[in-house]
């Protein structure tokens, strides 16, 4: 066989086709590369763990109470100090870690699920039905969203359930505009007018392909939210209007040690670490997530 021969062969034998990355695969490789992102996804794991092993690694009851050591300050025994009844200091924030979490993940369900239907209903049909649903999310914007939770909570009452309904009402006017800025720009694609054509139903159109598509915004809020959900259930705790004694939360202990803040300041110091940190942590993680998942903000 000749040369030309051979080499026509060579140039028709077929290639094998590139394998085309997961979007989701890219994201998490550039999530990797970002420091501060990783930081606080470490520590948002390590609360996780904490909240999951909570009676393992606390070494005593959250309400175990000890009037002999009152106020103690931060020892070996007591690594965070007691509180004004003698409690352990440490054991109450290990627990309170799981107070926290279920009220910022419950909140930010009730925001994104209740939010994310309204804002695609109003994105996908428009007209009068993007004017009334916006109208009334604008309405609850104009409200700010600790005073939106403290109203519906006193209505309510105070308590971790009425805690985590009113936080996540006061979340879905933002999930709404996100899923419908989102869906606008989806809704009009070749594909959503293939599935049009074949007759596929609306409720199917937007579940299957509109959603899916719309995630990457809505995770990012939902991150950023959980952030925000505990914050405001620590400041609900902080005026009386959220958890109450004996529970473990945050913000409750923050209230209860402020008139030692002077003589016993490790009884609110602790605490408000607590916060600190996780709420530094989840805006970290938030941010990079959002730099990994936005295609405009990639080089």
């Amino acid at each position: 066989m000749s040369s030309a021969n051979l080499s026509k062969q060579a140039v028709a034998l077929p290639t094998a086709p590139m394998k085309k990355r997961s979007p989701w695969v890219a994201a998490w490789k550039s999530l990797r590369r970002n420091k501060a992102a990783m930081i606080g996804l470490f520590v948002i794991v390590l609360l996780i763990i904490t909240a999951i092993f909570a009676e393992q690694i606390a070494p005593f009851g959250y309400d175990d109470q000890n009037l002999v050591n009152r106020l103690q300050p931060p020892s070996a025994e007591h690594i965070f100090g007691t509180d004004n009844f003698g409690r352990d200091i440490f054991s109450r924030i290990v627990y309170g870690s799981r107070v926290s979490l279920q009220v910022g993940f419950i909140a930010v369900g009730i925001g994104a699920i209740a939010g994310g239907a309204l804002g695609a209903i109003a994105g996908f049909y428009g007209r009068h039905a993007d004017n009334i649903i916006m109208r009334i999310m604008d309405i609850l914007l104009a409200i700010p969203g600790i005073l939106l939770a403290i109203s519906i909570v006193a209505s309510l009452g105070p308590g971790l359930t009425n805690v985590m309904i009113a936080v996540g009402i006061g979340a879905i006017p933002g999930y709404a505009r996100i899923v419908r800025a989102s869906v606008l720009i989806v809704r009009d694609q070749e594909f959503v007018e293939a599935a049009r054509s074949v007759g596929t139903s609306d409720f199917r159109i937007v579940m299957k392909h509109i959603i899916p598509n719309s995630l990457a915004p809505i995770i990012v809020q939902a991150t950023l939210g959980v952030a925000g959900a505990i914050l405001s259930a620590a400041g609900l705790s902080f005026i009386g209007l959220g958890i109450q004694p004996p529970a473990p939360e945050w913000g409750a202990m923050l209230s209860e040690g402020r008139q030692f803040l002077r003589d016993n300041p490790h009884v609110t110091t602790f605490p408000g670490l607590a916060i600190m940190v996780v709420i530094f942590a989840l805006n970290l993680f938030g941010d990079g997530l959002r730099d990994a998942l936005d295609p405009r903000l990639k080089q």
